[in-house]
């Protein structure tokens, strides 16, 4: 499987406050950004999976909510997450 437990951990690891840190939205839009990424990938290749490309939507959905969330909360803790995931050209 592509998304396990010790990737889970690394990911908020490194954009959380901690490994076990997963309700802060800046680690949830680090694990949606992974997770985009690689049904994009898959995609790429499967381009009739209509149900992958739902999923991938509604992800997108998803994280978009939590970064307008975060722009309202708090403006420099979402630059530093844009700027960490690479999010914006």
């Amino acid at each position: 499987m592509y998304l396990d437990k010790a990737k889970k951990q690394e990911i908020f690891g490194n954009y959380g406050k901690s490994n076990s840190d997963t309700g802060s939205a800046e680690s949830q839009i680090a694990l949606f950004s992974y997770r985009i990424s690689h049904l994009t990938e898959h995609l790429k290749r499967n381009h009739k999976d209509h149900t992958t490309a739902r999923s991938l939507t509604k992800l997108v959905g998803k994280r978009r909510a939590l970064l307008d969330y975060l722009y309202d909360r708090d403006i420099n803790r979402y630059r530093a997450i844009i700027k960490a995931l690479g999010l914006r050209k």
